[in-house]
């Protein structure tokens, strides 16, 4: 695309390191977040700081978002210094946060009538992939919109897939994490077992990989429960906020989700020990304690 000005709000774990690319990759960033100081590695990249996301949106062609929850997209869109207020006709916000397909869709309609495209645009890949560049992005909206920011796109992720219309993005990013909530669960019932049963996690963990059990689960988050590294790549309150998304659809669809549910009543008991912020490979340590092997 021609335009080469982005407006970015939301700089946090996955945000700052995408903002960061397109800084790298020759877009002029205009910023905000709720607390300036999360921002600073951004700016210190070459950001210009805005006090709004009204501010940030204003003069953008591209408008991006990567924010925790459904209520902050309608917060950061639609509030008085909302994006809805600052955004100029022509533009293309992209959501990439993962929130309800409803709040996609209500977003949408608000962008409609302010002459601007929205796409909802949620991302895998973690901390690890935000960093490298090779996020997946599953997208909903409008074909002609995610051609025009495709090359916005390409500069944050390496998969980029037309899912569907608005709210289709969010809907196969649910699937997303319900597949990656129960290979959460199967990897950390492996780890358990092998303590159990006196096996070397790690060397568990080196032949398994190689097998029909491979996955990215075991790769990334098997290796950080054998080395006991909870740091996050993805909070473990995030993967509950998901979760709780992907069983309110499922509900409203009358979809049973019987390993989503455990696998969020599991993490449940993380939350309750204090473990919240910790990834989710912190998940093991729940089923250590149910098993007596922590």
């Amino acid at each position: 695309m021609s335009g080469k000005n982005i407006g970015f709000i939301g700089t946090g774990i996955m945000g700052a390191p995408m903002a960061i690319n397109l800084i790298n990759a020759g877009y002029s960033l205009s910023v905000n977040n709720r607390t300036r100081d999360k921002a600073q590695p951004v700016l210190d990249a070459g950001a210009r700081w805005c006090d709004t996301p009204a501010d940030a949106a204003r003069g953008a062609d591209v408008v991006i978002t990567c924010v925790p929850d459904s209520p902050d997209v309608e917060t950061v869109y639609l509030a008085d210094d909302g994006v809805c207020a600052g955004v100029g006709k022509g533009a293309v916000a992209v959501d990439m946060s993962t929130v309800s397909p409803d709040t996609a869709r209500k977003v949408e309609r608000a962008l409609r009538t302010r002459g601007a495209a929205f796409l909802d645009a949620p991302i895998s890949g973690g901390k690890t992939g935000a960093e490298a560049g090779t996020l997946a992005i599953m997208v909903g909206g409008e074909e002609d919109a995610l051609k025009t920011v495709r090359p916005v796109l390409e500069a944050m992720g390496k998969t980029i897939v037309h899912c569907g219309p608005s709210g289709a993005g969010q809907l196969t990013k649910l699937c997303n994490q319900i597949i990656c909530g129960l290979n959460l669960l199967a990897v950390s019932e492996a780890m358990v077992f092998a303590k159990r049963v006196g096996l070397d996690p790690a060397t568990m963990l080196d032949v398994v990989s190689s097998g029909a059990a491979g996955s990215w689960a075991v790769d990334n988050l098997g290796t950080r429960m054998q080395r006991r590294d909870f740091d996050p790549m993805f909070m473990i309150d995030l993967q509950q906020k998901d979760l709780r998304i992907a069983l309110d659809a499922a509900s409203g669809n009358r979809t049973p989700l019987p390993g989503t549910s455990l696998v969020h009543q599991l993490l449940a008991a993380n939350q309750a020990a204090g473990e919240g912020r910790e990834g989710t490979q912190a998940l093991v340590k729940t089923l250590e304690r149910l098993a007596r092997a922590d």
